[in-house]
């Protein structure tokens, strides 16, 4: 089989792997739903700028703390063991939630849910490459993170129907629920097929350090760390400007935000499924330098349209080169990293990549009111252009393939 249809057989061929999708299609598909609920829930309590900063904060800040502190766990404990845990965590959270009396607690419980996510990402990604053969890991990749953009396209809206219509608590519910269809679907997975061994520990300091000098000293897990982080950390500045785009440049008010939006998450699924053949028949270094760079010239050209339909486009070009790039990552990241560390390797790459990443929100606010919309997405088109350049220099010698993991599934 080639093109899509071989891409969409790896969830007949791999049993394992149709699990891990459902299960992640199943979490991102509530979380995206209630995300929300959370904003509408919390704003109407408080009215408070300040308090919404602050619950978006807690969904992703988390993340940061679990990959400084406790990454290495990933590796020690069973994965799915670990993954089961979050999403029983989460559930929990999602249950409380609709008796929460105050936005204080609100954003508590959202950061409890946000810890336990901190584990649940990193050891999804750590553990696909043992579910699929080699030669279909970027296609795995690409199902799994079309799934989340797909979520991220249709989700929101089914929320804001269900948040209008009956307030946020069936949101909540439904999140609750989402959550432990996931968990079960897990159960399923045989806890050898994620992992291929439990790594033995020379003390807690000692495997992290161990996880932060693998990085260091290799070079996939290198690039992600110096390039992604770079990016994120422009794209956070795009994102806040972005409402001052549609609103002030545009004026196209709440409709050109919405399709603005929509155009993003429309380029992040086409991308996202496109990126494992792209990686198939050209390097990876390649595609992966390609794909920022298509991002930067998809915030230029948002930057310099004259009117929000003009725009259009530009954002779904960028969405494009954004997903790809994320695809781009997991495959370096997984490729690069024996299976005994790569739990801990994800976990220090993603937490440098969102504390980054929360710098950039500090910083565009400001920065959006000093020289207005325009001048942010010009600017940070120059910073992802000069990201492709370091991905494309980092990336190059870089090998496409290394040693198929122990235990994985035929495909």
């Amino acid at each position: 089989m080639t093109g899509p249809r071989r891409q969409l057989g790896l969830l007949v061929a791999a049993p394992g792997f149709r699990l891990l999708f459902l299960a992640t299609l199943s979490s991102s598909l509530g979380t995206l739903l209630a995300t929300v609920a959370l904003v509408v829930d919390v704003k109407d309590r408080t009215n408070s700028g300040p308090w919404v900063s602050a619950l978006m904060l807690v969904e992703f800040l988390p993340a940061v703390v679990v990959g400084l502190f406790f990454g290495p766990l990933l590796d020690r404990f069973s994965r799915r063991g670990l993954m089961v845990a979050s999403d029983l965590v989460r559930f929990l959270v999602f249950c409380l939630l609709p008796f929460a009396g105050s936005a204080g607690a609100i954003v508590a419980l959202a950061g409890i849910a946000g810890f336990a996510t901190g584990f649940f990402r990193p050891a999804v990604y750590a553990g696909l490459p043992n579910l699929v053969e080699e030669r279909d890991l970027g296609r795995a990749n690409s199902l799994i993170q079309t799934g989340e953009n797909v979520s991220w396209t249709i989700a929101p809206v089914i929320g804001g129907i269900l948040v209008a219509a009956w307030g946020p608590e069936p949101a909540y519910w439904v999140n609750a629920a989402s959550f432990l269809v996931s968990a079960l679907l897990l159960l399923r997975i045989p806890g050898r097929h994620l992992q291929g061994a439990i790594a033995a520990s020379r003390g807690h300091l000692r495997d992290l350090r161990e996880g932060v000098a693998y990085v260091i000293r290799t070079r996939p897990l290198l690039t992600v760390l110096v390039v992604w982080t770079i990016a994120l950390g422009a794209v956070a500045s795009t994102q806040t400007a972005q409402i001052f785009l549609a609103k002030d440049a545009f004026d196209a008010g709440d409709l050109g935000y919405g399709l603005m939006f929509g155009s993003i998450g429309l380029g992040l699924a086409i991308g996202s499924f496109q990126a494992g053949a792209w990686v198939e028949r050209r390097s990876i270094g390649t595609v992966y330098a390609a794909s920022i760079l298509l991002q930067a010239l998809g915030v230029a050209g948002a930057g310099v349209a004259p009117n929000v339909w003009a725009s259009l486009p530009c954002f779904v070009l960028a969405g494009v080169g954004n997903g790809t790039a994320v695809v781009c990552n997991s495959l370096l990241v997984q490729r690069g990293a024996p299976d005994h560390l790569r739990g801990r390797v994800f976990t220090v790459i993603m937490s440098v990549n969102y504390a980054v990443y929360g710098i950039g929100f500090v910083i565009a606010g400001p920065l959006t009111d000093s020289v207005g919309p325009r001048w942010v997405f010009g600017g940070v088109a120059v910073v992802l252009a000069l990201a492709s350049v370091v991905a494309y220099a980092l990336t190059r010698g870089v090998e496409r393939t290394v040693e198929q993991p122990a235990g994985a599934e035929a495909a």
